[in-house]
């Protein structure tokens, strides 16, 4: 039981890793004028989707649906600005 491929399709294997490198090769340096000239674009637009899937940091997700920070409030005398 031989379980290594004939010759002919790792040769066929490496004959297509080649001819796509090089076809990378060609895209890449025919067409970077038009992939680095819609990267500001990319980015503006990257700001709006962030912020589309961001979820945030846990905040508005509680265990137990109690607020951990509802006894925090501030007592009257302890607000800044106001005379006690």
């Amino acid at each position: 039981m031989h379980n290594e491929a004939p010759r002919y399709a790792r040769r066929w294997k490496w004959a297509l890793i080649g001819f796509l490198l090089v076809a990378a090769f060609f895209l890449w340096t025919e067409h970077r004028a038009h992939l680095f000239g819609i990267l500001p674009y990319l980015l503006l637009l990257a700001c709006p989707l962030m912020h589309l899937f961001h979820h945030g940091h846990g905040h508005g997700r509680h265990r137990g649906g109690a607020d951990p920070h509802a006894g925090n409030t501030p007592r009257k005398s302890e607000r800044i600005g106001e005379q006690p």
